[in-house]
């Protein structure tokens, strides 16, 4: 495999890098249309998604009213929707964009920027809505349902018609979810006119700071960072056994760095580990399982986490960096389990490492690419060191690395004394160009989700839902917390089989994370609200490879030339080690590095007490992880060699062990909460002697 070799770019090239980014099968899963530069189309898309890119940047300069950017923001989302997604996926829609396209596309202008052109009027009269006001909000609503299906599926438009036709149908309810329902106007001007529905904030987080964060993810891939950060996975992880799976996991979660989607993570590692993978001896279900795994949990890995962790600060009303600090030991547990049962699935095949001939040099690798680390870097040190705003933050790590953009291949040519030509020197400003239009076609399917998301969070202020839901979910788990907590991870994933996870996560966090935390607080047990958060977003991210939608487990199979079923049955298993993680830290929240709450009121952020001892958290880290391979070997079935049910059932053991001292140590009256510790590691070299002695007796026998 060789080193990355940066290449200038010139005009001429700018279609290649656009197919770069939307390779043959994200086309087909996602049903996007693809033009050359030969047609105008391309540059019309290009212009539009350059111009979305740099007022989202003019914006953080020179701040507008925040209802008049989500207005622009929807407007540029709405045309790029219907220019880009087709009405259907069959080849009369996708190779050309038909008149009712651009008609489509000119009525979604019209309606989402008419906030923005008639703000002053509509904020002058507040719910004195006119009939020009209702027309255009049911027109927007209708057209916007209509971009959702295009854009992402039917699932989010039509969960979001059912919240509609609540609100609306309020008073031929069941008696148990009956309200006294809105009028067509209440409804709409509700929905379509204030901060409450569409124009709510999700879609306010979209615009604010979501955006600049994709953006950078897109700058950084275009400038060479995603195949710079495979190639130095390998280098690092190459040679061990099962290398390539290993280097896949980890390559996927500096990729979800830069990607918001577990299918485009997928794809975009996918294509150049899976074949690997297959190479050294994994089967291709097993493959294409590892990579799926490994992508979406790249959305849960810190500091971007999709784009949850915007939304999830904003709804929690903290600061941005706490999410990001709360998220860190879960994320990390999860990603380094995975490598751990990606070794124990080497272990199993009797698979080796690559020849060191076959890998890039490390030193060699890690210094060709070292300057795409300080943007990160310089990013991750402003937002949690400096705790500057996540949008300040955002652009100024965007200007670093335009300059390391324009800069680097001029300097790789003066290093190799190479002529420094025009084409060099305008190469970067190229990648610039085509990762700003890169950045904007990948939000508009953040910008979609947010807004009909924004529905859902509208029904429950206009018509009290969420308390009619409490009184539902308490009924149905007759006040069992744990049975609450299944009901949620169960309706968390059914959702996320249609929803993208960031419009998953705003419709758990609007509907069940209040209700979780009310039951749980009537049954004694108060946890701090990004508990509840982070629970419905882990089990919604699961979604993406749990049968029988799984589309990432999709992706990875057509690389894989795999059976789509089977890849997502065993990614699934994969992944169980995940839904384990939210049970551990809801009923622990030290592992979100939270030792206490305010017990009169548990969601407020200022009365939650951080860990911030470096011991501590490196024993709750150190633990967690313990836990957390003891779980994965009696889920896999292998340590040092194959276990037997009582070995399993040991292993299982340990988990409470290490994830709920305090439990345990109130259960079994320990005294000391590190004394679990202590039982659990006992166990764990218990079964590691009784595997060591049973390996003797095989070599022995053999």
């Amino acid at each position: 495999m060789a080193i990355y070799e940066e290449k200038p770019h010139n005009i001429s090239q700018l279609e290649e890098e656009q197919e770069h980014e939307t390779q043959a099968i994200l086309h087909e899963l996602e049903g996007q249309r693809v033009f050359g530069s030969q047609h105008y189309e391309f540059w019309l898309i290009s212009a539009i998604a350059l111009a979305w890119s740099m007022f989202q940047l003019y914006i953080v300069i020179e701040p507008i009213n925040s209802t008049i950017s989500r207005s622009v923001h929807l407007s540029f989302g709405m045309v790029l929707a219907f220019l880009i997604y087709p009405m259907m996926r069959k080849p009369y829609f996708l190779t050309k964009i038909r008149w009712f396209g651009y008609t489509f596309a000119a009525i979604g202008l019209g309606t989402a920027s008419y906030i923005a052109v008639f703000y002053n009027e509509i904020s002058l009269r507040p719910g004195d809505y006119t009939a020009t006001d209702i027309f255009i909000a049911v027109v927007a609503i209708v057209i916007l349902l209509e971009a959702g299906r295009r854009v992402l599926g039917l699932a989010l438009s039509i969960i979001a018609i059912v919240f509609l036709a609540y609100s609306f149908l309020g008073p031929y309810m069941p008696e148990l979810i009956i309200h006294k329902g809105a009028s067509l106007n209440k409804l709409a001007g509700h929905m379509y006119l204030t901060t409450e529905g569409v124009f709510g904030v999700p879609l306010g987080v979209s615009a604010g700071f979501v955006f600049l964060f994709v953006l950078f993810g897109s700058l950084l891939d275009k400038a060479g960072a995603g195949e710079y950060f495979i190639n130095l996975a390998y280098a690092l992880l190459g040679k061990f056994r099962g290398g390539p799976a290993k280097a896949a996991v980890v390559a996927s979660g500096f990729t979800g760095i830069m990607s918001g989607s577990s299918i485009a993570n997928t794809v975009t590692t996918g294509t150049f580990t899976i074949p690997l993978m297959k190479k050294t001896g994994f089967k291709p279900e097993q493959a294409g399982a590892v990579e799926t795994s490994a992508s979406t949990m790249g959305q849960l890995m810190p500091p971007i986490m999709g784009a949850a962790a915007f939304i999830m600060a904003e709804f929690l009303g903290m600061a941005y960096s706490d999410v990001v600090i709360a998220a860190f030991i879960p994320a990390f547990v999860a990603y380094f389990a995975l490598i751990y049962i990606v070794h124990l699935e080497a272990l199993k095949l009797g698979l080796k490492g690559m020849n060191a001939e076959d890998l890039p040099k490390k030193w060699k690798t890690f210094v060709q690419g070292i300057h795409y680390l300080i943007p990160i870097f310089f990013l991750l040190y402003t937002l949690i060191v400096l705790r500057q705003s996540a949008a300040s933050a955002a652009f100024n790590a965007i200007m670093l690395l335009m300059f390391l953009m324009v800069v680097q291949h001029p300097f790789r040519a003066f290093l190799a004394k190479e002529k420094i030509t025009k084409e060099i020197i305008l190469s970067g400003f190229v990648d610039i160009l085509a990762g700003m239009i890169s950045g904007a076609k990948n939000m508009v399917p953040i910008a979609i989700a947010t807004a009909l998301a924004g529905i859902v969070v509208g029904t429950i202020t206009l018509t009290g839902l969420g308390q009619v839901l409490l009184d539902v979910v308490e009924t149905l788990a007759d006040g069992n917390i744990f049975a609450i907590l299944v009901l949620a991870a169960l309706i968390s994933i059914i959702l996320g089989m249609g929803l993208p996870t960031t419009a998953n996560y705003i419709v758990m966090a609007s509907l069940t994370a209040p209700v979780i935390l009310t039951l749980a607080a009537d049954n004694g047990y108060l946890v701090p609200a990004i508990a509840a958060h982070l629970f419905v977003f882990y089990f919604g991210i699961l979604a993406d490879v749990t049968p029988p939608v799984g589309l990432a487990a999709y992706a990875a199979a057509g690389i894989a030339k795999a059976d789509p079923m089977k890849t997502g049955v065993i990614g699934f298993i994969y992944n169980i080690r995940t839904a384990l993680l939210p049970f551990m830290f809801f009923f622990n929240p030290e592992l979100l590095l939270i030792s206490g709450i305010d017990a009169s009121n548990p969601s407020d952020p200022i009365g939650w007490v951080w860990i911030t001892n470096p011991l501590d958290i490196a024993i709750i880290f150190i633990t967690a992880f313990a836990g957390m391979i003891a779980f994965s070997c009696a889920t896999m079935g292998y340590f040092l060699t194959k276990t037997n049910i009582i070995e399993r059932i040991l292993f299982i053991t340990i988990v409470p062990f290490m994830f709920l001292p305090r439990i345990m140590e109130a259960k079994l009256g320990l005294g000391d909460h590190h004394i679990s510790y202590l039982i659990g590691f006992g166990i764990f070299v218990t079964l590691y002697l009784m595997q060591k002695a049973k390996m003797r007796k095989q070599e022995a026998i053999a």
